[in-house]
């Protein structure tokens, strides 16, 4: 059997590497643009802060390894062009410039996202940074110690982490978002108004509902960040916007979304005989929605890549779907989301209520404990979840994952209520705030 893989960052590694091991006699073939594979881009932020001070430690694999492990690594190899209905590649090696051919009986395409890049006036100029991969932190940081001034477009993940490891470095920095809120796809206003303040009295200017419309600079650097509202100085600017799907070879091949991402079936089987698909590149079945979305997550990429290699044989594993389960640390804050926020479920019509606590995470006998705001999202007609949020300075971010759980098993808020969790004064209360929750909505009914 040869199998082929376009692409290798989390899913494509998984699916090589789980690919070896349950193959033995097969030939595999790996087909990667960039001469590095398995970079952890969460890991950017850290590394800039300099909590990170070896950026090797932000890969996880090497072409290296996937050699030892017998696989065909072709690192700075480009894929031109599929020929689904013969199974064949067109291939070009980016060091020589040589065109070659190649088949396959199995393909798995993990050929990942990139940052979208709007067409805004100055956007080509000197000193305008995208943060995604290896090449992109190791320019960041050769460029943030000769600058002073930093402007960070997109308030998601990526862009708050930045403007904090910015300020760490003593840099003067701006946030700007087309939103009203920073994270406003991932938390609710409560959580969000903690958020802003923390970024605010730790010296981050924070620029929201403005849309960027102009890059100005001279000699073909950025100097000012022209909005709707506002403009902003800045050495240095780096767009965090957010991510497309990197598929541009396949469009009208493949089934996709309108954005582009590829659509698999629970066994990440796509819409061509013997094609899987992985990752960023694809969509994934959001279980609180019941639909396809587009939710690009390291996360989700290494669970489809193994789910993928798993399946080209014989189908043996599915993929149960997602809930888009993240979180996120703000200058001590413990911040982690699961499944739909009140805000984004009634934007699409849903009709949901909301419990809010705020509790202490132990008992208040202890010497110390720290407060916790916890929100749980339900449908109103039967009390099924749909999705949850915490924030606190203690780090109770796990309780996220088991809420990832209690909403991928459809359960209702007043089981809930009494779902068994362990009581321990050093770690919380005898009714866990999570049980809190699924009572106060039995009183509240």
């Amino acid at each position: 059997m040869k199998i082929a893989i376009i692409g290798c960052t989390h899913a494509g590694t998984a699916a090589a590497i789980n690919s070896a091991k349950l193959y033995k006699n097969a030939e595999i073939t790996v087909y990667e643009r960039n001469d590095n594979i398995s970079f952890l881009s969460c890991g950017i932020a850290l590394h800039v802060e300099g909590v990170v001070k070896d950026p090797q430690g932000l890969f996880y694999s090497s072409p290296k390894q996937l050699s030892s492990l017998g696989i065909n690594t072709k690192m700075r190899h480009n894929v031109k062009k599929v020929n689904f209905k013969e199974k064949k590649l067109l291939i070009e090696n980016l060091e020589t410039g040589e065109i070659f051919e190649n088949e396959y009986d199995k393909l798995i395409i993990t050929t990942g996202s990139w940052p979208i890049m709007p067409d805004i006036e100055g956007i080509n100029m000197d000193n305008i940074l995208l943060s995604k991969n290896f090449y992109h932190a190791q320019n960041i940081i050769s460029k943030i110690e000769n600058v002073k001034k930093v402007v960070v477009v997109g308030a998601g993940y990526i862009g708050v982490e930045l403007v904090e490891a910015f300020r760490k470095q003593g840099k003067n920095v701006t946030l700007i978002d087309i939103e009203d809120r920073i994270l406003s796809k991932y938390l609710d206003k409560e959580f969000t108004d903690i958020a802003e303040e923390a970024l605010k009295e730790n010296g981050v200017k924070l620029a929201l509902g403005e849309k960027v419309v102009k890059f100005e600079g001279e000699n073909n650097k950025v100097k000012k960040v022209i909005t709707t509202k506002s403009e902003h100085e800045a050495d240095l600017v780096i767009l965090s916007i957010g991510f497309k799907p990197n598929t541009d070879l396949f469009k009208n091949k493949l089934k996709m979304l309108d954005n582009g991402a590829i659509i698999v079936d629970e066994y990440m089987r796509a819409s061509e005989k013997d094609v899987y698909a992985a990752g960023d590149c694809c969509a994934v079945y959001y279980n609180p929605l019941k639909e396809y979305e587009y939710i690009p997550l390291a996360t989700n990429a290494i669970r489809m890549g193994t789910i993928a290699a798993y399946n080209l044989k014989e189908k043996r594993l599915k993929h149960l779907g997602t809930q888009g389960t993240s979180g996120i640390k703000i200058y001590g804050n413990n911040i982690a989301a699961t499944g739909l926020t009140e805000t984004v479920a009634k934007s699409k019509g849903i009709d949901v209520e909301s419990i809010l606590i705020t509790e202490n995470h132990r008992p208040e006998f202890m010497p110390t404990f720290e407060n916790l705001k916890f929100k749980v999202v339900y449908e109103k007609k039967n009390g099924i979840i749909l999705g949850a949020q915490i924030i606190s300075k203690a780090d109770l971010t796990q309780s996220i994952n088991t809420m990832s759980v209690i909403i991928q098993n459809k359960m209702k808020m007043e089981e809930l209520a009494f779902v068994d969790f362990f009581f321990q004064p050093h770690f919380n209360k005898p009714w866990n705030f999570l049980n809190i929750a699924g009572l106060e909505y039995i009183n509240k009914k």
